[in-house]
């Protein structure tokens, strides 16, 4: 019984075993002589990237799931590229010397879900029917292919279609061809030439959750150009060369969680900008010439996380930009020209109290200059009122007109008493004179006993004396004091 037992379970593991091993020797059986093939959880996987290949195989095998053509030199697809596989969910062609592909050069791909193609750099045009017959396709990769344009019809034929990544093309616009695509979820469109995002650029979009157009040359969002982007989460504008823009231009976007005007020129704030966003949870606008926040700006933003507004002109930020709204997020403010006086109080209290800001650094008044806004002190007046560090600095060191030293007052003094006690000399002696010295000391001229060399200096000597009287006791006066 026990061996029976042993060879049923052994029948058992051959049995399970067949149609791994019939799999994998399907899979081998027609594998192309410069590709390696094999079976793996996910089907035949086909790998035959920097293999020198200047065509495309004739064959594969029937079962392939993935086919890698990465870094060869392909320069041409024709019609029906790939033979039938009806398998085959994934084909990547990136990094290669593609030109042209013939209409129809996918067909016998029933069930493609992904084909990329980027880094085709002579890939300059593309026949409005390259895609006809991949109604399942769900990714599309045309990044780097140095596309001028996208043909209208392109992608009408991909229903399925989420992602369109076409990033580090020439575009000067939004393409025409992703307009009505009810079922894209994600396009990246950025590194390109992009001047505006129109009003029509993003029309039956509504399924639209992430939008890529950083680093474009985008001056100008037209309004009401995301009205049919309901659903969409993630917008990048950042690094482009937006100045301004519609009061109206996020309308709508009551689901946006990251928005990102970050490298841009804009000079100011709207409050209007940001009214509907009330689950957006991360705001970039960083790296622009912001020097006025509007009051209430930020006020509808009860879920934001990260407020950047580091890198900018600001001097100022108010409280009234958050009210009525709490923001218990984190705000970066680095890299400011930040005035720290009484303006400013309310945020140096919430440095101090939440931790979630830090490295503001006061450019002014001169009082502070240099330090961190959580270092500065400020004041209170008799009747309550801040006082500014400046006001407050003066008002400690300077509650009158400044004295001055009495060394320096003494100085000075004796100075000119020696100057009223200095003998003029005779005009034939100033004439040859060129340099000397200006002033004489008081005991200098009196241990000189006068000038000249008449001896009548008697009457000299009497003014001096009643002059150094009077000297010392203004001297003694000033010690005193």
């Amino acid at each position: 019984m026990k061996g029976h037992g042993m060879l049923v379970l052994l029948l058992h593991a051959v049995v399970l075993g067949l149609p791994s091993a019939w799999a994998e020797e399907a899979c081998t059986r027609t594998c192309p002589l410069a590709c390696a093939c094999s079976s793996a959880e996910h089907g035949c996987t086909v790998r035959c990237d920097r293999a020198g290949l200047l065509q495309v195989p004739a064959e594969f095998p029937c079962e392939a799931a993935s086919i890698d053509l990465d870094r060869n030199g392909l320069r041409f697809l024709g019609e029906r590229a790939f033979g039938t596989l009806p398998s085959l969910r994934c084909l990547s062609l990136r990094h290669n010397n593609l030109s042209f592909i013939t209409p129809g050069a996918f067909k016998g791909l029933p069930r493609l879900a992904e084909l990329r193609l980027a880094h085709n750099g002579d890939l300059r045009y593309m026949h409005a029917r390259t895609f006809a017959a991949l109604g399942r396709l769900r990714r599309l990769d045309l990044a780097a292919c140095r596309l001028f344009s996208v043909p209208e019809r392109l992608l009408a034929e991909l229903p399925a279609l989420r992602e369109f990544a076409a990033f580090d093309n020439l575009f000067r616009r939004v393409p025409g061809a992703l307009r009505g695509l009810a079922n894209l979820t994600h396009a990246h469109l950025e590194r390109g030439r992009i001047e505006a995002v129109a009003s029509s650029s993003l029309q039956g979009l509504q399924s639209l959750r992430s939008l890529s157009l950083q680093a474009n040359r985008v001056r100008a969002v037209h309004a009401g150009a995301f009205r049919d982007c309901g659903a969409l989460e993630h917008l990048l504008l950042n690094d482009n060369l937006l100045a301004t823009l519609p009061a109206d231009a996020f309308l709508g976007l009551r689901h946006l969680r990251t928005l990102n005007l970050g490298g841009n020129s804009l000079g100011h704030v709207a409050r209007a900008w940001f009214a509907d966003l009330v689950e957006l949870e991360l705001l970039y606008l960083d790296r622009n010439s912001i020097a006025f926040v509007e009051e209430g700006a930020f006020q509808n933003l009860s879920s934001l996380l990260a407020l950047h507004l580091n890198c900018n002109h600001l001097t100022v930020l108010t409280w009234a930009a958050f009210q009525p709204g709490l923001f218990l997020g984190r705000l970066f403010l680095f890299h400011n020209q930040w005035r720290c006086d009484c303006s400013l109080e309310w945020l140096r209290d919430w440095m101090q109290s939440s931790g979630h800001i830090a490295d503001v650094s006061c450019t002014s008044p001169g009082s502070v200059a240099g330090l961190d806004l959580s270092q500065v002190d400020f004041g209170r007046s008799s009747d309550g009122l801040c006082v500014d560090p400046e006001e407050l600095n003066l008002s400690r060191s300077s509650p009158g007109p400044s004295p001055e030293p009495a060394a320096t007052t003494m100085s000075r003094f004796s100075s000119l008493l020696s100057k009223l006690l200095a003998p003029k000399a005779p005009v034939e002696a100033a004439a040859n004179t060129t340099q000397g010295p200006i002033n004489a000391s008081l005991s200098d001229s009196l241990l000189s006993g006068g000038v000249g060399d008449s001896g009548h200096n008697t009457p000299f000597l009497l003014h001096s004396s009643l002059l150094l009287s009077v000297a010392q006791h203004v001297m003694s006066v000033l010690q005193t004091d």
